[in-house]
């Protein structure tokens, strides 16, 4: 798991460094959105973390590291419990947050590829624009609708909003110009109206069972893990 973790890390600085971000750490706070690359650097660190404290634990009969590596994955354990009971309780402030989250993401698109890249996936993949719907590109400078905007994609879209042409082998960059001034009835035909946080939770009710039944697999098996690991600790010392 700790090799693992290496080459998430290896994955999130490279990428930092092809943006400049090493060679000027202030720029980290420079981008209005999420940079994508947070979640290699801590997915890798969390992975590198457990890896190690586990995989030299084990092999030294080092309890100390066992029973770290039990407490780590033990917190990450009710950090995860604690986030689904209260995104159960709080569904509606969730939702808020969502949106917030991806209209701030919005503004940001066009100032990071790595974030760019995410939301023309994430519009692809759910067949969405905006987090409630096409309009929310007008907080984009480049993409509203005002008169003192001057871009060629004013009052547009991003090419990730448009619906697919099957019989189309490359992409038109350039589908969403000028999207959201057409009638609503013709917006449809060309791009997807529907919102990002519509879809997902669409998405979300209708593989309920499969999402659920994940999620509590991978629960105990960290109780599991955890169970043993202490027990190992305890014959050891």
């Amino acid at each position: 798991m700790q090799f693992l973790g290496i080459a998430f890390l290896g994955i999130g600085l490279w990428a930092w460094n092809e943006k400049g971000v090493l060679s000027n750490i202030s720029s980290i706070t420079d981008l209005g959105g999420f940079d994508p690359v947070w979640l290699f650097l801590v997915v890798g660190a969390v992975m590198f973390i457990l890896g190690f404290a586990g995989c030299i634990g084990a092999l030294r009969e080092n309890t100390f590291l066992l029973k770290f590596f039990s407490v780590f994955l033990g917190i990450i354990f009710f950090l995860e419990l604690t986030a689904g009971i209260l995104a159960f309780v709080f569904k509606d402030w969730i939702k808020d947050q969502l949106y917030f989250f991806i209209n701030n993401n919005i503004r940001a698109y066009r100032d990071d590829i790595d974030l760019q890249n995410l939301i023309d996936f994430t519009q692809e993949y759910w067949q969405c624009c905006g987090a409630f719907g096409a309009d929310d590109w007008n907080l984009n400078i480049y993409f509203n609708c005002t008169d003192s905007n001057a871009s060629r994609e004013r009052c547009g879209v991003p090419f990730s909003c448009c619906t697919k042409d099957p019989a189309e082998d490359v992409i038109n960059t350039q589908c969403g110009y000028d999207a959201r001034q057409k009638p609503e009835v013709d917006q449809q035909i060309v791009i997807y109206t529907k919102g990002c946080v519509p879809q997902f939770e669409k998405w979300l009710q209708d593989n309920l069972t499969i999402v659920a039944g994940i999620f509590i697999g991978i629960a105990l098996l960290q109780v599991i893990v955890v169970f043993f690991v202490m027990s190992y600790a305890e014959e050891q010392e």
